[in-house]
């Protein structure tokens, strides 16, 4: 079997986001990026699943712009196979919207024939949490998201959710869409010489017109402002007067 995992460029989880003073975006000079963290972890279970031989092949895919190079180098590092970068924007400023991420994605399916396709369950960057889920129902494929826990038996996989009750676990048929969660494993560092080997694998590029998908924003963003900062707290003097400031102030009560 084979998976897919698209993989997504982002600001490092650890730098601290700057708004443009003209509030038109967020500054990306000299920002560190890297790859989304839930995209890691999808990769990381990929791998997994490869090294229990339940998995043959394992092929990243990034859309984006060409920088997005780097991003696939890195899933290839920590052990993927070949990786796919379709380069549909020219701006780092460009942000595709899920639903041509979901149509190059559903183009690179047809191509590909996967078993199963592994993605994290949202972008760090603007956090949409929807290419997944677009995914499958352009693909007529089943579903399965926010997985903490996955395991494929033949044409089927059983997949523990994460939900507001607690935890679901369902079974589906593959072929497969599961959106993966933070609890699902640690993602592995890439070694020295995996690195190193990860630039003689297979890198193909394609086009989004190569592919037929129209990407042009469907969303315009008014305005990115940073949020307000947050108020200093204070001391009470007893648990009647901090019942009155939730009721009176607070309105929490």
């Amino acid at each position: 079997m084979k998976v897919l995992v698209p993989v997504k460029r982002v600001i490092d989880y650890n730098v601290k986001v700057r708004v443009k003073a003209d509030g038109s975006g967020v500054d990306l000079a000299n920002v560190k990026m890297s790859m989304n963290p839930f995209d890691e972890i999808a990769v990381e279970e990929a791998i997994r699943l490869k090294e229990a031989g339940k998995v043959e092949e394992v092929v990243a895919v990034s859309i984006g712009v060409k920088q997005a190079q780097e991003t696939l180098r890195t899933a290839l590092a920590m052990g993927a196979d070949r990786a796919i970068l379709v380069i549909a924007a020219d701006d780092v400023h460009t942000d595709i919207e899920p639903l041509a991420v979901a149509k190059i994605l559903a183009k690179i399916v047809e191509d590909e024939q996967p078993g199963l396709v592994l993605c994290g369950k949202q972008a760090i960057d603007n956090d949409m949490n929807a290419t997944g889920q677009m995914l499958a129902a352009l693909l007529g494929w089943s579903q399965a998201t926010f997985a903490s826990e996955v395991d494929t038996d033949g044409d089927s996989a059983t997949v523990t959710r994460e939900v507001d009750g607690g935890l679901q676990t369902i079974k589906v048929k593959m072929p497969a869409v599961v959106t993966v969660d933070l609890r699902l494993n640690e993602p592995r560092y890439a070694s020295l010489p995996n690195i190193m080997k990860a630039k003689k694998k297979p890198l193909d590029e394609k086009t989004a017109a190569d592919l037929g998908v129209d990407v042009t924003p469907r969303l315009t963003a008014v305005k990115t402002a940073e949020p307000d900062a947050r108020k200093a707290g204070i001391i009470v003097g007893s648990v009647d007067e901090l019942i009155d400031k939730l009721k009176n102030e607070a309105g929490v009560l």
